[in-house]
């Protein structure tokens, strides 16, 4: 338990750890407002039933002559208009109070799903290629929509303790043998329902996690590779992964909202029994109507028809707690998790890149790089050929300072690499990958990658990549809609969109990784021609497999198991 609030509280700031205190306070105030609510019942059920008790009471005296009341029907009228205000002003205090609660709970959710998405961008590069992107969404929108969930659980649950403490006294004030008798079972009940359900609740949240990641997996994995499924016409094995992924996280849900009633059912069940056993009780015994019981008999049905709903949202509540328990868990590694913590130290490109003895691994003692040591110029054209898996893409994420380097150091002008001006250095780059991803926007915002953009650099940047002519005359201009990852243009169009993305900031060096690799010969030469163009007075180091795509780079090194060789 000290555990599950160490962890809870490390996720709130101090402004949520203060607000969550007055919530506390403001919820003992609701607490005797419901204990008084309960508690005057019995004294004006007692005056309306009996008005000789107005004049036997020194308190009921004491107001009935204070207010000079004509008579005892007119003292009843104002008691009962009086208990009338009051309970409409505790309605009002109750929903205030509650909406505060939710504001608290359901407001964590924006926090907490911003400080997870803010860490995932933090990570470095390698670190996020580690995880699974379905699996980082999925603890994005519903993780931390499950641990407000904890929260809400949690408040409801303090307040209604309280609820519970205050009622509670009362009614021992009132009778502490038909207090204790219905501690006693109600205790016993609750314990058992602990012992059992919430075992079973714990395990059905374990359950829902693994199918929703599962769940989300499924719908990544379909939408990143639609056009393969439909040639391949395997619908019906998705369909049925995914109807046993949604079915399994349908089913504990399910599970879940059917045993969260259980409690409630049961304990109302047995309160109200034990009150029916004690009047039937008073009945036999004293063989009269007990009618000057009644005031004593109806406060404990009012204590226990409002301590019953208390009672199953403390139950309740635990159970939320528990079946979200692993959602906690999550999001608490998560934000703990180191990420890259980059200055902003200057650092400028003037002549020379130089690589020495740099080795790398993904997995320890087992090298994809070993031992490289080269130079290159400021303006030089730079090829790296090799078979799949020889490194190359692996030296190239090196110098873009995406990955670091297990042996050795990169050099920029004779300054070493590091956190602190790393950041600097990615701003010098343009790429172009294999792979290109457009988002469904225009032209123009998968250019800047940016919804908001300057004009006159995107039409720069497409002119020189040779496209800005062809969708004036052809399309919309740079406002063209290039659809979900570029469904609507074609693979030279798409290439040309990286080129411009990558030639937007103007940068000192530009770095194809396989860029051309899925065009034809014809195209390629064509994207290839424009490439060398616009980066004539800048650094250029592409990747490739084919001789052509490197055939007018001034030095070409060859990566075999990565090795220079």
């Amino acid at each position: 338990m000290t555990l599950f609030f160490s962890k809870l509280f490390s996720l709130l700031s101090k402004h949520d750890k203060k607000f969550l205190f007055y919530l506390l306070i403001f919820s003992i105030l609701i607490s005797i407002m419901e204990t008084v609510g309960i508690a005057i019942i019995m004294p004006f059920i007692s005056v309306a039933s009996n008005f000789g008790a107005i004049h036997a009471n020194n308190y009921y005296e004491y107001f009935y002559k204070l207010f000079n009341f004509n008579n005892e029907v007119s003292f009843v009228v104002a008691f009962g208009i009086l208990l009338i205000f009051f309970y409409f002003f505790r309605s009002a205090i109750n929903l205030f109070y509650l909406y505060m609660l939710s504001k608290f709970s359901k407001g964590r959710y924006h926090l907490l799903a911003y400080r997870l998405f803010e860490n995932y961008l933090g990570r470095s590069y390698k670190d996020f290629l580690d995880e699974n992107s379905s699996n980082l969404s999925k603890n994005i929108i519903s993780e931390a929509q499950n641990l407000t969930n904890i929260l809400s659980a949690l408040l409801f649950m303090v307040s209604e303790i309280f609820v519970i403490l205050f009622i509670y006294s009362m009614m021992l004030y009132m009778s502490w043998k038909i207090t204790l008798l219905l501690s006693l079972i109600l205790f016993f009940n609750a314990l058992l329902l602990v012992k059992t359900v919430s075992k079973k609740i714990k395990k059905e949240g374990n359950k829902r996690e693994e199918f929703q990641k599962y769940f989300f997996e499924i719908l990544n994995t379909t939408f990143a590779n639609f056009k393969m499924i439909k040639l391949k016409s395997n619908d019906e094995k998705i369909l049925e992964k995914f109807s046993n992924a949604s079915y399994g996280f349908a089913k504990s849900n399910i599970t879940n909202e059917t045993l969260s009633h259980f409690p409630r059912l049961f304990l109302e069940a047995s309160g109200f029994i034990v009150v029916i056993f004690i009047v039937v009780y008073l009945v036999y015994k004293n063989e009269q109507d007990i009618s000057g019981a009644m005031p004593l008999i109806s406060v404990f049905i009012l204590g226990l028809y409002r301590l019953m709903p208390s009672a199953n949202r403390i139950l309740s509540g635990y159970n939320q707690i528990v079946f979200n328990y692993k959602s906690l868990d999550i999001v608490h590694n998560d934000l703990i998790y180191e990420i890259e913590d980059l200055g902003d130290e200057k650092i400028l490109f003037r002549e020379v890149i130089e690589l020495k003895n740099l080795s790398f691994s993904y997995v320890k003692n087992k090298y994809v790089l070993k031992d490289i040591s080269l130079k290159i110029q400021k303006g030089s054209k730079i090829g790296f050929i090799g078979e799949s898996g020889s490194g190359k893409s692996t030296l190239v994420d090196i110098i873009m300072g995406l990955y670091r380097p297990k042996k050795g150091s990169v050099f920029i002008d004779g300054t070493l690499l590091s956190d602190e001006n790393i950041k600097s250095w990615r701003s010098c780059i343009g790429y172009i990958p294999q792979h290109i991803y457009l988002f469904d926007g225009s032209v123009a915002q998968n250019v800047a990658f940016d919804e908001t953009y300057d004009i006159h650099r995107v039409k720069e940047a497409l002119r020189k990549a040779n496209l800005l002519e062809f969708l004036e005359v052809n399309h919309d201009g740079i406002e063209t809609k290039v659809g979900e990852n570029g469904l609507k243009l074609s693979g030279g169009q798409k290439q040309r969109v990286a080129i411009a993305r990558a030639l937007y900031n103007d940068p000192k060096i530009l770095i194809l990784d396989e860029a051309t690799s899925a065009l034809d010969n014809e195209t390629e030469a064509k994207i290839m021609d424009e490439i060398y163009k616009v980066s004539f007075d800048k650094t250029l180091i592409i990747v490739a497999h084919r001789l052509s795509t490197i055939e007018r780079c001034e030095e070409v090194y060859k990566l075999n198991m990565g090795e220079l060789c």
